[in-house]
């Protein structure tokens, strides 16, 4: 398998291929706001909850794939051939566990059906298959195919998930839909597999498991880390200022989701290089974009208002500058996870779960407001950063 286009040129590309398929997530989320009665709207949110937590199977075998191809000197058949046996396996698995899982969730969330719980195990299927595909395009950087599947992933939710809405507004139909359009990225990225044979993947599956199953535990921590203070704000502060820090919130995602296309496409470079270099280049550009984001929030308070709500959370304005340095200061934490995961230095997930836990200990014993956790949580993300940056040092595992 040929690489396509370069490393340089795959920023752009892949950048288009996100924002598409971000767009489309949140158009999905419109359209549900408006079409479902707030009851039902609450159930989808809470369903799109749980795909989000099953989702990081798929983006461990993206991990693992994207990194043994990038390093592979020889034919990367038997290694696709690998990927697309596990990715079978594990994408039956998931699924399975948490359509299981529905006598639990329904009644935990409070559903009146079983069924759309267990919608979300029969969309995490083709959702969980997308991410092997994935992790092939990015290892091999096929960038265009790349951020084709991303856009056509986006599209697929939009499309499938709004049209099942008009069909019949209810939590049960939009997860019909989902499921059904995320069969659409897995379509689209088939020509990845052409010409693979299922019987060279023998004798390779246990270790890539391993390491898919590592990387999807390490990415599950950093998703608890990132997400911790929505769930705060919702136990500590009263209603008003966990709705202030709600719409500080939206603000914080722009900028931790905006530079995330430098992992993509910078992920194969670092599982390849023995030195720093490929490591400070990725953060270097993820702190620029974050230094970007803070100063244009802090000149233009107003603008970034209307971008998270309006005038009705106007007392929060001259704070949104702080929602923007932690949101960058969680997406530096992110590049140098995916680089921890490049380099196989997989003890990363023992600091990252110790910072969820001192996030949490440090809100709820220093009894906080709205500005006091965002502090809280830009603090802990950059001393993370820094931790990470110097502790794990370079992996010795070998690259197989």
């Amino acid at each position: 398998m040929s690489r396509a286009t370069t490393t340089s040129t795959g920023g752009p590309v892949v950048a288009a291929g996100m924002v598409a398929m971000n767009g489309a997530a949140y158009l999905f989320t419109v359209a549900a706001a408006r079409l479902l009665a707030p009851q039902e709207f609450g159930e989808v949110t809470a369903l799109l909850g749980i795909l989000l937590v099953g989702n990081v199977a798929a983006l461990g075998l993206q991990a693992a794939t994207a990194r043994r191809l990038a390093v592979t000197d020889d034919s990367a058949t038997d290694r696709v051939a690998t990927t697309v046996a596990v990715t079978v396996w594990v994408a039956l698995g998931v699924g399975a566990t948490v359509a299981a899982a529905t006598v639990v969730l329904t009644p935990l969330l409070r559903f009146d059906s079983f069924l759309p719980v267990v919608l979300c195990g029969v969309a995490l299927v083709p959702m969980t298959l997308v991410g092997g595909q994935f992790g092939i395009a990015q290892g091999t950087e096929r960038w265009p195919l790349l951020s084709l599947v991303y856009a056509v992933a986006g599209i697929g939710r939009v499309a499938g998930g709004a049209t099942a809405l008009v069909v019949s507004p209810d939590a049960t139909s939009a997860m019909t839909g989902v499921a059904l359009g995320a069969w659409l990225p897995v379509l689209v990225a088939l020509p990845l597999l052409r010409g693979v044979d299922l019987r060279r993947a023998r004798g390779r599956r246990r270790s890539f498991l391993r390491e898919a199953v590592l990387g999807s535990h390490a990415l599950l921590a950093y998703f608890a880390l990132s997400n911790l203070d929505a769930l705060l704000a919702r136990s500590i502060l009263d209603p008003r200022d966990a709705g202030l820090y709600a719409a500080g919130i939206v603000l914080a995602k722009a900028a931790l989701f905006m530079p995330q296309f430098v992992s993509v496409v910078l992920y194969p470079a670092l599982a390849r290089d023995d030195t720093s270099r490929s490591r400070s280049l990725a953060v270097a550009l993820v702190g620029l974009l974050g230094v970007v984001a803070v100063v244009l929030t802090a000149l233009l308070p107003d603008v970034a208002l209307v971008l998270v709500g309006g005038d009705q959370y106007e007392q929060i304005a001259g704070r949104l500058w702080l929602f923007a340095l932690a949101g960058s200061l969680l997406a530096v934490v992110h590049i140098l996870v995916f680089d921890a995961l490049a380099r196989h230095a997989h003890g990363v997930v023992v600091l990252v779960w110790a910072s969820v836990v001192a996030l949490a200990a440090a809100a709820v014993l220093l009894d906080v407001h709205v500005t006091g956790l965002v502090t809280i949580v830009a603090t802990v993300a950059g001393v993370l950063a820094v931790v990470v940056w110097f502790v794990p040092g370079r992996s010795t595992a070998p690259r197989h």
